[in-house]
């Protein structure tokens, strides 16, 4: 199987798989060990086109973006006008400073099938206690979330940084357990994902500058759009998806899909 079509299936895998809490880095890492398509480039190609399906949110939520961005252009930090640039920073800043201080050891230590198997049951399990708890809901959407609810959905963004444990899953399950909704805490997961897979790509592809070839940046072009295009037809119907139906649900397969790796690649 050539590297063009191994891109454009991982492509499709993170569009599908992106928007729902099943860990699409989890999935693209699996898939990577069954399709002998792995080393420092593919783990490179893997995180940089998760910004393909993550940049169908920036068109989804363009207008949130923009009066965000208006509202820091004038300053103005109301928070009667609901969520503002500072929710973003106090829910971007934890994971942004634990992945400085160990993006080499994540890369070169997590980046494989048993940590991935690992964090898709500790995910799932967290899932679980999430939707189970039956703390006080003070923010039924994403304009009632309050700062000390954005930094501590922020906080279990961290858990995010070990392959399988999912970005939406482990926010939306601290969102759950800090008291917003499902659907708020959804929102505000996929409102943030954006400059946090933006900074994160950025970041990767300079430390890799060195180590990249011309084809490793065209394999990535052509996963990016893949990734994207899939989004945007996956896109609304899964967030929809994730706000309506309970974590169990998603804890279920990835219990059941942690199992079957376990035997295909582990055993």
């Amino acid at each position: 199987m050539s590297d063009v079509v191994k891109a454009i299936i991982l492509g499709i895998i993170e569009g599908l798989t992106e928007f729902l809490p099943v860990s699409s880095t989890g999935h693209l890492i699996l898939a990577g060990s069954l399709l002998n398509f792995e080393g420092d480039a593919a783990t490179t190609f893997k995180i940089v086109i998760q910004l393909g399906a993550v940049m169908a949110v920036l068109i989804l939520y363009w207008k949130r973006y923009l009066a965000i961005g208006t509202n820091l252009i004038r300053m103005d930090f109301s928070r009667s006008r609901g969520l503002n640039v500072i929710h973003m920073i106090l829910a971007m800043l934890p994971a942004l400073i634990v992945y400085l201080l160990l993006k080499d050891t994540i890369k070169s230590h997590l980046f494989g099938p048993t940590p991935v198997l690992i964090g898709l049951v500790a995910g799932a399990v967290l899932m679980i206690i999430a939707a189970r708890s039956r703390r006080t809901e003070t923010a039924d959407t994403m304009d009632r979330i309050n700062y000390k609810q954005a930094f501590g959905i922020g906080l279990f963004q961290c858990l995010a940084l070990w392959p399988g444990f999912s970005r939406s899953g482990s926010t939306i399950s601290g969102g759950l357990l800090l008291g917003t909704s499902q659907k708020a805490a959804a929102d505000f997961t996929f409102l943030i994902s954006v400059p946090v897979m933006f900074g994160a790509t950025l970041l990767d592809l300079y430390d890799s500058r060195d180590l990249l070839s011309s084809d490793d940046l065209v394999l990535m072009l052509i996963g990016f759009v893949t990734s994207f295009l899939v989004a945007m037809i996956a896109v609304v119907t899964f967030i929809k998806l994730i706000k309506r139906l309970r974590l169990e649900w998603f804890a279920l397969y990835r219990f059941v899909l942690a199992a079957l790796f376990y035997f295909i690649i582990i055993l």
